[in-house]
């Protein structure tokens, strides 16, 4: 079997919530670097995890680490910026990484935690029908664009029972597993027919704005783990 290797992507600075990586969290040192990292290295079946980051500070945290496991990419600058796209990071990931599994995943999703990962990995090895992993959110609600409802017909209809409309899937910041040879012949980490694994809400939880952090901070006193 290919190794399996966790690739976590930490940029220095934020626009929006400021030193969210490094910053501390919970009065956890290292913030969510230490937490997401701490997870990691408890996932059974990985076998590197790549922290690939331009932040010094998030370089020492790692290296506090002292695990063989870690490896640290200097992430080159022009890949570091906020005008930076997803596809530019994608297309990068096959030059640090040759061969194996790539689970990519962000520290800004705490309550991911090495349960979910583990889980998430025997999926990945056993969906015999899907060729890559991506964490989503189901959505069961009313939803319109600007006109008319996109997920259920008024004309059937007006107000069915949310359980009877045809759920949505939104990608969520959880997780995507993906054989590097798709990131090298799709320029994508998911592929063709991707297996969507649920995440609740709460696992699911982002932090992208500054409410975002302050919320997950409560949150961890109930539901972290590391």
């Amino acid at each position: 079997m290919n190794n399996i290797i966790a690739f976590l992507p930490m940029r220095k600075g934020s626009q929006r919530v400021k030193n969210k990586n490094i910053r501390d969290f919970a009065n956890i040192k290292g913030g969510l670097t230490h937490i997401k990292i701490s997870q990691l290295l408890k996932v059974k079946k990985l076998d590197k995890i790549v922290i690939s980051t331009d932040d010094e500070e998030i370089k020492i945290i790692a290296k506090s680490f002292n695990n063989e496991k870690i490896i640290i990419d200097h992430r080159p600058k022009e890949l570091a910026t906020s005008e930076t796209s997803t596809d530019d990071l994608v297309k990068y990931v096959p030059t640090i990484i040759e061969k194996g599994t790539v689970l990519w995943t962000h520290s800004t999703s705490p309550f991911v935690n090495e349960d979910i990962y583990d889980e998430m990995i025997e999926t990945y090895l056993n969906a015999s029908e899907n060729d890559s992993l991506m964490s989503v959110t189901k959505i069961q609600k009313f939803l319109w664009n600007k006109t008319e409802p996109i997920n259920y017909d008024k004309k059937q209809e007006k107000w069915p029972r949310t359980q009877t409309i045809e759920p949505i899937y939104e990608i969520n910041s959880g997780a995507f597993i993906a054989d590097i040879n798709i990131y090298k012949n799709l320029e994508d980490r998911i592929g063709n027919k991707p297996f969507l694994y649920e995440l609740s809400d709460k696992q699911a939880f982002d932090i992208d704005w500054p409410d975002d952090f302050d919320i997950a901070e409560i949150l961890w006193s109930k539901y972290g783990k590391i």
